[in-house]
């Protein structure tokens, strides 16, 4: 296994050309599973994202949500360059985004830029592959209606995983899906539109140019209102932006009463991402719509 220095050598050569060189490398962030490293090169500045996972493709499966994203929004999206594996380590080279201050029209284009994402429709909900949302597997057989789709591709998963590694009860698990029955009448009917797929603060990012750039997302055609409520679970959204939303696609009525469910995907993520914290916020929803 090669060390740092030379496993950055070799994803620069893999990805840049072996006539390009590496000048300098430097971590930027760092985390369970990811290690994000800004190299400079004679080629460029590049942002080189490695990940310790054993599923080879999360980050082919990322490159491959970027590229979609920067196609169908206005919003930056960062470029990417290339990813593969060397030994133990995925990869992914992308576009390096410096950072500065928002500008006043900052919250109001994220608004803009998601609607025109959700402007992008599909026949059916879900995806042509699976893909990630953060270190775990997401499921993407495509559904034609909504419920069947968050019920079989989203919930389940999440929550069968949850119950396998003794995260909730047997009774909990009954309690959960008991309120599955009820999920049509609570969804307006919408065509599938393409999400992010996990939009929290996070993962919208400053630009040098002062907007908004979006990074680390989990595609898939799904409806819109899930991207919506992700992003006020955990907060940091201005309400310019939801009202920059609203101007070009309105919310159905009564959009607040539903946040709980589509949050439920997200809660069971965090559930069995980082255990049993996010357990309480999760029976409270159930509770709220046996």
């Amino acid at each position: 296994m090669p060390d740092q220095h030379e496993l950055y050598e070799q994803v620069v050569s893999e990805t840049l050309g072996p006539m390009a060189e590496l000048k300098s490398a430097s971590l930027v962030a760092a985390g369970n599973h990811n290690q994000g490293i800004r190299l400079e090169t004679s080629a460029g500045i590049f942002f080189l994202k490695l990940n310790f996972d054993h599923e080879r493709s999360i980050l082919a499966k990322e490159a491959e949500g970027l590229q979609k994203l920067r196609k169908c929004t206005f919003l930056k999206v960062p470029l990417t360059h290339g990813h593969g594996r060397i030994g133990d380590y995925n990869y992914l080279l992308s576009e390096f985004v410096p950072s500065s201050r928002q500008q006043l029209d900052y919250w109001e284009n994220l608004g803009l830029g998601l609607a025109q994402l959700h402007l992008n429709t599909s026949k059916q909900f879900g995806f042509e592959s699976d893909n990630y949302i953060a270190s775990l597997h997401q499921k993407n057989h495509q559904f034609d209606n909504w419920p069947d789709f968050f019920i079989e591709q989203r919930l389940e998963p999440m929550l069968g995983k949850a119950y396998f590694d003794r995260l909730i009860p047997l009774d909990f698990l009954k309690k959960f899906q008991s309120i599955y029955s009820k999920l049509a009448s609570i969804f307006p009917k919408e065509r599938p539109a393409l999400l992010h797929g996990d939009l929290w603060s996070g993962n919208v990012i400053c630009d040098k140019e002062g907007q908004p750039c979006l990074i680390d997302p989990a595609v898939y055609y799904g409806h819109r209102e899930m991207d919506l409520a992700f992003s006020k679970l955990f907060g940091g959204f201005d309400s310019r932006f939801y009202d920059a939303y609203e101007s070009i696609v309105p919310l159905e009525p009564d959009f607040d009463s539903r946040m709980g469910i589509y949050n439920l995907y997200p809660l069971l993520v965090h559930l069995n991402l980082f255990g049993t914290a996010y357990l309480p916020g999760i029976e409270k929803i159930v509770k709220h719509f046996q």
